[in-house]
């Protein structure tokens, strides 16, 4: 029989006596460090390095090994004392390969944030790497899901990651906040064992795994360096032995920053999924019902199971309603000029180049999903128009173009635009003419589509690409349409003197259109959120569009003598002239409404004086913002209720990259604009759309007023 030295024999009982006691009620043994000893097993150090970090009880020491066990309480000294015969028998026919050491020994753990710099407002996961020794393990945490025919060791030491403590509470570092609730732990794995319960098959996490702690930094968080420490507490084991269980506290250093980009994600973010921040910031589970609410006709969709197919055909039929946008219409006309110019020609080529033409559109879509998938802090739809550079780089491109389609006077095109021209019937020029179509349609958001698309940007790649293709696919259809019934635009004029006109007055819209994208841009480029921006530049989108209408008149009486079509294209100028006219000069003015313009500080003082609050969420280069807001918010009964006492008024403005309003257009679980919600006193979200009239807003007021603080 193999003969063991006392003090091997004491070590055993001592761990046998360990492992009872994190059986007993849940409990776990408190360490502390054992100094002065290291001492060896058959050549083995069975020296035990507690984490400084851990709480400390008495210990007790062999006196032969130093080996480091925790003492047990009286009930537990009268147990051992009881079943000492039965326990050294069996310690007699183990193999001596205990070692009651620092579960560190066996695991290496190490931290790093995905950046160093992060800007206020931003997102930074940090990645935490276990690495397990061979033929080790660790417990799995208190709340994973055991595959069928896992258990769970009824004294496990789990798995954890946690702040430190101040007074008793979790604290974050200044202006940061660590979400550990939306880690995920790797795949569980099996170790089979007899821990005193018979053979069983207990789950363990193995090998070496990353996880991911996703971490926000508050909008209105100081610039300066911060130090991140998280605690990460494990407790090594083999199927025979366990190690003391271990804390190590993990330091990360940041910079928060202005203007601090994320940049490309390091090798090791290489799985981490960027949707999570979507649904921390988005407060809701990524399979949570989705409620549609479209000029008070709403429904829900369940998007598990054959209610998913549902949604992609709803967000189809919001891509389609896109081309009936102030964002869009401009360029329609254009289009149809040159599925007119193609039907006299031959019906398969008209049909090609539209399938070509909706490629572009599909592809841009899908590009633009596969954008808010990969970059963390890009989450929606109309965001590139909050960067000034693009938004006057579109300008401009469409400025060119204007110009040279009006034909009044020639500036030399870069190939790539010649090719977008609507005369330039060709593959190229069908499928970048596609792409522009969807690049303008991106501030606008169409009705059932801005629901669907706040609840894919929560989702995992394939499901945003899904639902982002059929945005798409609904947006081209009509275009395949009309090329399959070349009847529908056989009228429009392809030569002559009235196509000319046509060309030239379209020109000059394009031309408006320009002048609102170059001026929405500089306008968000000068702002300082939450200052409302300048809105001297609608004048400028106005001046074309009188040129417009005022050139359709006199051209119409040049070309024709025809007294109907001299008093239909001349009525046609004039409402033209005065309708932009009209738009000079309601939206170059601030409304009828006195707003408050938003922040946190702001909104809760309203909240705290017992008031409504109507929250509408706009910027400079929505035009459906400014179509809800001139039609319905502008209205004399809603305007009227609005400046009313007991309601309070806030505009979120996020015409430039608006750090709290943009954190406010999350926080109400949406990713796209126009969006108005209604509070009652006591914070309660009453009423939300992105589509409604002026009596559903009327009456969700009233609803509010009647909610009891």
């Amino acid at each position: 029989m193999l003969q063991l030295r006392k003090s091997e024999v004491v070590n055993r009982l001592n761990h046998l006596e360990f492992l009872r006691m994190q059986r007993g009620e849940g409990k776990q043994p408190n360490l502390r460090r054992a100094v002065g000893c290291a001492p060896t097993m058959d050549g083995l150090p069975t020296t035990a390095r507690a984490s400084e970090r851990m709480t400390s009880d008495r210990l007790e020491r062999s006196t032969d090994d130093c080996a480091v066990f925790p003492r047990a309480p009286q009930s537990a000294l009268s147990f051992t004392s009881f079943c000492f015969a039965w326990m050294f028998a069996m310690l007699l026919a183990v193999p001596v390969e205990a070692q009651f050491g620092d579960s560190r020994d066996k695991v290496g753990v190490t931290a790093v944030a995905s950046t160093q710099e992060v800007a206020p407002g931003g997102d930074l996961p940090i990645a935490i790497t276990f690495t397990i020794a061979p033929k080790w393990h660790i417990w799995t945490t208190e709340t994973a899901v055991l595959p069928e025919g896992m258990v769970a060791f009824d004294g496990a030491i789990f798995t954890a990651l946690a702040l430190p403590e101040i007074d008793g509470q979790p604290a974050n570092a200044p202006g940061t906040e660590m979400h550990l609730k939306f880690v995920k732990w790797p795949a569980v794995h099996g170790a089979t064992a007899d821990l005193g319960e018979g053979e069983q098959t207990y789950g363990v996490y193995e090998g070496t795994f990353t996880v991911y702690v996703p971490m926000t930094i508050a909008a209105g968080a100081t610039e300066g360096t911060r130090t991140l420490t998280l605690i990460a507490s494990f407790q090594t084991c083999t199927d025979r032995n366990c190690m003391a269980p271990a804390e190590v506290e993990l330091t990360i250093p940041i910079t928060i920053k202005r203007g601090a980009s994320s940049g490309t994600l390091p090798t090791e973010f290489a799985n981490f999924d960027a949707n999570v921040f979507g649904a921390i910031r988005g407060g809701t589970a990524a399979s949570d019902v989705i409620q549609f609410d479209v000029f008070g006709f709403d429904f829900t969709i369940d998007p598990n199971g054959s209610g998913f197919f549902l949604l992609l055909l709803v967000a189809a039929l919001g891509g389609a309603l896109l081309n009936f946008t102030p964002c869009v219409l401009p360029v329609i006309p254009l289009k149809i000029m040159g599925l007119a110019k193609s039907a006299g020609n031959h019906r398969g080529r008209m049909l090609y180049l539209s399938a070509v033409m909706s490629a572009g559109i599909v592809g841009f879509w899908m590009a633009l999903g596969l954008t808010i998938t990969s970059i963390s802090g890009f989450s929606s739809t109309n965001q590139l128009f909050q960067y000034p550079l693009f938004t006057i780089g579109v300008g401009a491109i469409i400025g060119v173009m204007a110009i040279g389609m009006t034909g009044f006077f020639t500036i030399p095109l870069p190939q790539f635009l010649q090719s977008v021209e609507a005369k330039h019937d060709s593959v190229l020029g069908s499928f970048l003419f596609g792409i522009m179509t969807a690049v303008l349609s991106t501030p606008c958001t169409a009705p059932l589509m801005g629901a669907a698309a706040a609840w894919a940007v929560l989702q995992p790649t394939d499901t945003v690409l899904m639902v982002f293709a059929s945005i798409g696919i609904g947006m081209a259809m009509p275009y395949i349409i009309l090329s399959a019934f070349p009847k529908l635009v056989s009228r429009m004029p392809r030569a002559g003197a009235a196509s000319e006109l046509i060309k030239q007055s379209m020109g000059l819209l394009l031309l408006a259109a320009a002048a609102f994208f170059l001026g929405s841009g500089a306008a968000s480029w000068l702002v300082e959120p939450p200052d409302a921006p300048a809105k001297w530049y609608w004048w400028c989108v106005a001046a074309p569009g009188v040129a417009a209408g005022a050139w359709i008149f006199i051209r119409t009486m040049q070309i024709t003598r025809a007294p109907l079509r001299r008093i239909g294209w001349g009525i046609l100028g004039a409402i033209i002239v005065a309708i932009s006219v009209t738009i000079g000069v309601t939206q170059s003015s601030h409304g009828p409404v006195r707003w408050i313009l938003y922040t946190p500080a702001r909104m809760d003082a309203a909240l705290a004086a017992g008031d409504v609050v109507v929250m509408d969420f706009t910027a400079e280069w929505c035009l459906n913002c400014k179509a809800l807001e001139s039609t319905v918010l502008y209205s004399t009964a809603v305007a009227e209720l609005l400046n009313s006492e007991g309601v309070t008024p806030i505009k979120v403005d996020i015409t430039g990259n608006n750090e709290l309003g943009n954190e406010a257009l999350r926080k109400a679980k949406r990713a796209t604009i126009p969006l108005l919600v209604i509070y009652a006193p006591n914070g309660t979200e009453v009423f939300k759309s992105d589509a409604y009239t002026p009596q559903q807003v009327i009456d969700a007021i009233a609803a509010a007023k009647q909610v009891v603080k």
